[in-house]
């Protein structure tokens, strides 16, 4: 059997070109990725991580009332080390990817591949008839469909990870997880007055109301930015050496003025130049079958990461790859395929990291669409001292667990260090604990006090 692994740099292909390289079958990996590495190395959530600590650490000393602190950040140098620690991370996954090419079974070839018909693929100059295609290419920054973009040069994620200079204004398209990364960034660092247009009442559609309230407080009143919700963006047009932006809100038109307008309006599956439509492929929304990885107009094309266009997360990427591998072997020995279903794992790195949002499992709207009866306990950070002693007292979690027999579905929080809190939640959603076998211990005054408030009050309700 030949497979032939079209984005072997990325997360997802790097992950299946390494089952099938172990599966001893013949496999040709593909990637014209220059240096090459992955999105979330080289332009996503790796490098931005670099941007936020800095954010987040210049926030924390402004912010505490017992700190005399003017710091002054030096983005340049911020840049320049996340731009080695991007290259020291590619370089090691461009390293593991070579490696597997030095096996009898295993070729790379550093060039782009398309689609000729159903059962040719041309790379480069040559054309292989492979037995499988696994496409793993990424996604691209998603353009809206704003008249008269094309006009004011916009700046997108990966022009903000670079970025060494920043006006002294500027407007946000896009609230989601990199607007809210982002935003905080260019306010703390960029030390820019920015004003974000939010189309709903408040961020994170998924999140608890009062969690997606607590953020905007957040933002409006920690970081000085200003938030217009319930907001449609109209056109925009250049203005001097800045941009006016019309919106609707409220069903009033309004104008936004400022230097620079960012987007970062989503990701779009990455599949121009693939020629999917030779082989019979449409790509719209749900081209992939989400379970099993397999496309669903070509039974021997299989899918893994950004490029299906869902769960769009670096984890998941990986699990995909390998997963989409293996029922590659499976339909080769027709054998039944896998199903791939992953409790819901999102961490938002909010608010500069300091009020992170952590989503494991189900919410409560999710759960009882599903069928459970669920008891739901909730808890503000502010109850528990310790963060009010560290001065973070923003923010709440969830717990929702089934009321039949105490399962624990899923926790929720938008608070401080909600994302290290987020490993130990998955293990108990994922082994499906009941909540009433979950360790109630005292021990000195830590955050992860939350989680125990949680657990008493769910015990309390069952």
């Amino acid at each position: 059997m030949h497979v032939l692994v079209i984005g072997a740099y990325g997360s997802a292909g790097a992950a299946a070109a390494e089952v099938l390289a172990d599966a001893n079958v013949d496999v040709t990996l593909v990637d014209d990725g220059d240096p090459g590495g992955g999105l979330c190395i080289l332009r996503g959530c790796m490098p931005s991580k670099e941007l936020l600590g800095a954010a987040q650490h210049r926030h924390q000393a402004r912010e505490d009332p017992r700190l005399d602190a003017d710091i002054t950040v030096d983005v340049a140098d911020v840049v320049a080390r996340k731009d080695d620690h991007a290259s020291e991370f590619a370089a090691h996954r461009r390293e593991n990817v070579h490696e597997l090419a030095e096996r009898e079974n295993v070729e790379f070839l550093h060039e782009r591949a398309e689609f000729v018909d159903d059962d040719t693929v041309r790379v480069g100059e040559r054309t292989y008839e492979p037995d499988y295609v696994v496409l793993a290419t990424g996604s691209t920054p998603t353009r809206p469909d704003l008249p008269g973009l094309d006009d004011v040069d916009p700046m997108g994620s990966a022009d903000v990870l670079d970025a060494t200079e920043f006006p002294e204004t500027g407007v946000v398209l896009g609230f989601g997880y990199v607007g809210l990364e982002l935003v905080p960034y260019l306010a703390e660092v960029g030390g820019m007055d920015i004003t974000v247009i939010e189309h709903d009442e408040r961020p994170i559609d998924r999140a608890r109301p009062e969690m997606g309230d607590a953020l905007l407080d957040a933002y409006r009143e920690e970081f000085g930015v200003e938030v217009l919700t319930n907001t449609e963006e109209q056109c925009v047009e250049p203005d001097g050496d800045g941009v006016r932006l019309t919106v609707e809100r409220d069903g009033d038109e309004q104008v936004v003025a400022a230097d620079r307008l960012f987007c970062f309006t989503g990701r779009d599956p990455a599949v121009e130049g693939l020629s999917l439509d030779a082989a019979g492929i449409d790509s719209n929304r749900g081209w992939v079958d989400g379970e099993t990885l397999r496309s669903r107009d070509h039974p021997r094309v299989f899918a893994a990461g950004d490029v299906t266009g869902e769960r769009m997360l670096l984890h998941v990427a990986k699990e995909e790859g390998a997963t989409a591998a293996r029922n590659v072997l499976a339909d080769w020995r027709d054998a039944p395929l896998e199903r791939y279903d992953p409790i819901t794992h999102r961490v938002v790195f909010s608010a500069a990291g300091v009020y992170p949002y952590a989503s494991l499992g189900m919410t409560e709207s999710e759960a009882e669409a599903a069928g459970h009866d669920v008891v739901v306990a909730t808890r503000e950070a502010s109850d528990d001292g310790i963060f009010r002693l560290k001065r973070v007292p923003r923010g709440s979690a969830a717990l929702v667990v089934d009321a039949a027999d105490g399962t624990v579905l899923g926790y929720h929080g938008v608070h401080y260090e909600a994302d290290t809190m987020a490993k130990t939640m998955q293990v108990v959603v994922a082994n499906e604990m009941d909540v009433r076998e979950v360790p109630d211990r005292a021990y000195h005054p830590t955050t992860p006090e939350i989680l125990d408030g949680l657990v008493r009050d769910a015990k309390s309700e069952l």
